[in-house]
Order: structure tokens, then C-alpha cells, then sequence
């Protein structure tokens, strides 16, 4: 059993909470997020601390207070100091780049892929290859990030495409010239 929703979620400097009912309101210096408590749960703000509290002790009501601790703890982590996830274009020829809010992707195709921006999402491009997203949403920066790497998956065989930083593409053995 996990103990994730006991913990206490440390709130550093700059970082104001606000809570209306079951809308918190997270202010940072990156940005502003608002996200709503689950029912069930309630949280209790101190000097420095926040805390997650069960309203029953069951295990519906334990489950809720570590998602909602985590989704908390998220929350503060992305206005003070964001999230980042990092791609890599692999293949002859592949390569990308940032005009204004559209990232154009040269990916095999005989057009280049356009990506839009959404609202609050940052992307940089190192060595046209490299791909970094970043925001404070730590959902919409993964979901922009699977967005992407879905334009052009890695391929098996020899591994073209758009993959995580770090990612391990398994090769497969092609056809052989049978004899």
C-alpha cells in the first residue's frame, strides 16, 4: 500500500495557494494554475505546508487523497519550476524548427508536418534534432510531447522517427535474400 497521500507538499517562496471550496488556485512565478479537489478530500493549508486529508478511511477515500496530493504537489512543482520533456528526431534528413507558435517538422513526408503550439507551451530546438517541450502543466506537457512523437513513431527496422530522449527502440532483422 502506498503512503503517497500522507506526506506533507512543501510550498516554496513565491508560491501562493487559494482555495474556494473544491477550486485551488496555485500562483507561482511561471504562471497560474487552478485545478479542483476530488470530493472526498480535503486539504489544509499551513505556514509552508499543505496537507491531504482523507475524509473517510476507506479505500476509496485513501486512493483519492494520494491522487489528489500528487496532482497538488504537480501543480506547485510546474509554477515554480515547470516541466520539461525532451525529443529526439532520428533519420537522414529529419529535422525541425520553431516559426512563431508552429514547429515545422521535415519527417519523410513530401510536405512538412505543422504543429500548433497550444496555449501555455513552450518548444525549443537544439541541432534541428533535438526537441525539448516545456510548460507548466505537467499533463499538457506530456500530452503535447505523445502528440509529436505520434506524427512520426519509430519505426523497427532501422529507427526513423520521433522518440523520447533515451528511448530504446528494439531493431528488428529485415527480409533476407532467400536462397
Amino acid at each position: 500500500m502506498s503512503r503517497i497521500g500522507k506526506r506533507p507538499i512543501d510550498i516554496p517562496d513565491g508560491v501562493k495557494i487559494k482555495q474556494d471550496g473544491s477550486l485551488m488556485t496555485v500562483a507561482g512565478p511561471k504562471g497560474t494554475l487552478s485545478m479542483e479537489i476530488p470530493a472526498g478530500v480535503e486539504v489544509s493549508l499551513e505556514a509552508n505546508i499543505a496537507r491531504v486529508n482523507a475524509l473517510s478511511d476507506g479505500g476509496k477515500g485513501r486512493a483519492l487523497r494520494g491522487l489528489a496530493r500528487t496532482l497538488i504537489a504537480n501543480t506547485v512543482h510546474g509554477v515554480s519550476a515547470g516541466f520539461e520533456k525532451a525529443l529526439e528526431i532520428v533519420g537522414v534528413g529529419y529535422r525541425g524548427e520553431v516559426q512563431g507558435k508552429v514547429l515545422k517538422l521535415l519527417i519523410g513526408y513530401s510536405d512538412p508536418v505543422e504543429y500548433t503550439m497550444p496555449e501555455g507551451i513552450s518548444i525549443k530546438v537544439d541541432r534541428q534534432v533535438n526537441l525539448v517541450v516545456s510548460g507548466i502543466d505537467k499533463e499538457l506537457v506530456g500530452r503535447v510531447a505523445a502528440q509529436i512523437r505520434d506524427l512520426k513513431k519509430p519505426e523497427p527496422y532501422k529507427g526513423k522517427g520521433i522518440r523520447y530522449a533515451g528511448e530504446y527502440v528494439k531493431k528488428k532483422v529485415g527480409k533476407s535474400a532467400g536462397t
